[in-house]
């Protein structure tokens, strides 16, 4: 633990986010106001964490803020916060305040500011992120027991923990995602109000949702988060297609770890911290597919057109978090493609060709490596794959092509679907190494397709 040691710099120096916090809280002191770090930052001061933001309680009101720092941004002035720029960084300042009611179950409908950083404190959400330093003395007001917490590594709410979660039913997830992050346990009163009151997250945005689901996807402790939200009982609420995954049984000569949860479970666990959100999604996503095809055949478990039926549950799953068109596109490739490793080694090389130069390969390659090792750990498939990659060059995987459209119309062809067959055909010759320029390529479309 961190023994207060680490003081904010109370001046300016170049764009050091601690340097800046620092001389923003001289500044407002200065004038006569109290100012303190607060929050995150706090919070990861005491754990000897470099903090990734820093941000500013006062008792001067967002008016005061904006003239003491005129090139501040009023984002939120309403409920008190304003976002001062400095040295190319951004410092939230939020004013000391007492929150009305939460109608949305997301902000207070309106707010008073206060003088008293205690009563800021006890509106907030968990005791670790409602901590107060001063950056000078490195000294830490604590109303809630936060250090404490942090010793202990324990995430409680401040106050009535229903209260709370009644305020922001967000804050439900949010719980899981720092238990998760920190490796910290979520105290019994706190897990037991989100069990509670877990059905009530449906009501928060998707968006929301999706953003506190793909930080505990990249957050290097993924099943530690998916066991916390299926144990919470929000995982049901939020994705019950994960859910669904429990005790489908898998053929025990492929999955000798167990049914597709513990699969799933052990894939995600092997997600790094920071990987590409596209990658997390589409490794928890790619056997989604299973549980509604699962049956019993004579012979063994089958799960007949389970590629199929993933896509069309992630495509769904995706729309759903509000994911970009982009992203998407890449997740459902992801489980689409998952199952053609096995056929890599008998795959003609037009067909290889064509796989090895997806959009983003390095992504299915890295999914594939996940499902051996979380599996039957037999990694033949994905060490030819590799082979291969460093085998053909880029030219090799995507050569110019030999003929176009305009050469098919001078030759006597009429425009029309033919064409993508005919081209396609010629690329597959290429890709296969049986031609190597125009006038071969003509010659085999005079062979093979009548004008």
């Amino acid at each position: 633990m961190n023994n207060l040691s680490q003081k904010v710099p109370s001046a300016a120096a170049g764009s050091d986010p601690r340097h800046v916090a620092g001389h923003i809280v001289r500044n407002l002191r200065d004038k006569g106001f109290q100012a303190y770090l607060v929050g995150g930052c706090v919070r990861d001061l005491l754990r000897g964490v470099p903090p990734k933001d820093f941000d500013v309680a006062t008792d001067a009101t967002p008016d005061q803020v904006l003239k003491l720092f005129p090139q501040s941004l009023a984002v939120g002035a309403k409920f008190g916060v304003v976002i001062a720029r400095e040295n190319e960084q951004q410092i939230e300042i939020a004013t000391f305040r007492n929150d009305g009611i939460y109608t949305d179950h997301r902000r207070p409908d309106a707010v008073s500011f206060s003088r008293s950083p205690q009563e800021d404190v006890l509106r907030r959400d968990f005791t670790i992120n409602g901590l107060l330093m001063d950056p000078e003395s490195g000294k830490v007001l604590d109303f809630v027991d936060g250090k404490k917490d942090i010793q202990q590594q324990i995430i409680r709410c401040i106050g009535d923990p229903e209260k709370r979660f009644e305020e922001d039913h967000l804050r439900m997830l949010r719980a899981v995602r720092f238990a998760t992050v920190l490796g910290y346990k979520i105290h019994s009163e706190t897990a037991d109000a989100i069990k509670k009151l877990a059905p009530k997250i449906a009501s928060i945005s998707a968006e929301r949702v999706r953003d506190e689901i793909l930080r505990i996807l990249v957050s290097g402790f993924a099943r530690r988060g998916f066991e916390l939200l299926d144990s919470c009982g929000l995982l049901g609420i939020i994705l019950p297609e994960i859910t669904a995954m429990k005790g489908i049984e898998q053929p025990p000569q492929f999955h000798p770890e167990g049914d597709v949860w513990i699969h799933t479970m052990l894939m995600i666990e092997g997600l790094p911290c920071d990987v590409a959100p596209e990658l997390a999604l589409g490794v928890l996503l790619h056997d989604v597919g299973k549980p509604p095809t699962f049956r019993v055949a004579p012979d063994r478990i089958r799960f007949d057109n389970h590629v199929s039926v993933g896509m069309r549950l992630a495509e769904q799953i995706c729309h759903r978090l509000r994911m970009s068109q982009t992203e998407t596109a890449q997740v459902v490739a992801l489980v689409e493609y998952h199952m053609h490793f096995r056929d890599a080694p008998s795959m003609k090389a037009s067909t290889l060709k064509r796989f090895l130069r997806l959009p983003l390969f390095a992504e299915h390659l890295e999914l594939h490596r996940l499902d051996c090792l979380s599996s039957h750990r037999k990694l033949e498939n994905y060490e030819f794959v590799q082979s291969k990659l460093k085998e053909f060059s880029v030219e090799k995987l995507s050569p110019p092509r030999l003929i176009t459209g305009d050469d098919l119309t001078q030759s006597g062809y009429s425009p029309g679907p033919q064409y993508r067959v005919i081209l396609q055909a010629v690329e597959d010759a290429q890709l296969e190494g049986r031609l190597s320029s125009r006038e071969e390529a003509l010659q085999f479309v005079r062979e093979k397709f009548t004008p």
